[in-house]
């Protein structure tokens, strides 16, 4: 008994943790700060740097089928030309683990980036889902198996062709590019329902 309980305390203590959140309420992780204080959704943990190899992994339950505010910050300096994860250069990789809490199902799901609460990106703001690439090799995603960016009139990545049930778990995997980073922006979460 003994040696099981020091085996499951050795495990515990070796696994790496998620941070929960801070006193601001934000979860930091690389150079950004996330946060679900404009709710519909709860931040359950978030790590990684954000670059390619270790993205940004925010785990997440949206708990009604209404549109979700992700809001993010600059948790450090802007520098363009820094190294991605040490400074805020603008360039993210992320991969949101998202858990279906909303009691209905979801066929399809949207993400749009905005600049200002409540204001769609637009083209000349310079934040997008890496519009600068025609074929983005950055975006991946259990439960669908179409996706489409679409950059005018707005920064919009929408995911169809499949569905995610209640209760069950589905991940997005995308590339944000800003070639003008700002101290904070949003990301609405919009799951699409079934109606009759």
């Amino acid at each position: 008994m003994f040696r099981w309980l020091t085996l499951v305390a050795f495990i515990v203590a070796a696994a790496p943790a998620a941070a929960g959140p801070a006193d601001d309420g934000r979860w930091y992780t690389g150079a950004y700060a996330f946060s679900d204080e404009l709710g519909g959704f709860r931040i359950l943990s978030a790590t990684g740097t954000g670059t390619r190899a270790d993205p940004i992994i925010i785990v997440q339950e949206l708990e009604t089928a209404n549109p979700a505010m992700l809001t993010i910050y600059s948790a450090l300096p802007i520098n363009p030309t820094g190294r991605l994860g040490e400074w805020v250069t603008g360039m993210m990789h992320l991969r949101l683990v998202t858990v279906n809490n909303s009691g209905l199902p979801w066929i399809g799901f949207s993400f749009e980036l905005q600049e200002i609460h409540g204001v769609p990106s637009t083209f000349g703001d310079g934040l997008s889902f890496d519009q600068r690439r025609t074929h983005s090799g950055n975006v991946s995603m259990n439960g669908f198996t179409h996706f489409e960016r679409i950059f005018e009139p707005y920064d919009r990545l929408e995911f169809s062709a499949g569905h995610v049930n209640p209760n069950d778990t589905v991940y997005f995997r995308f590339f944000i590019s800003d070639f003008t980073p700002v101290e904070r922006f949003f990301l609405l979460q919009d799951p699409v329902i079934p109606f009759s």
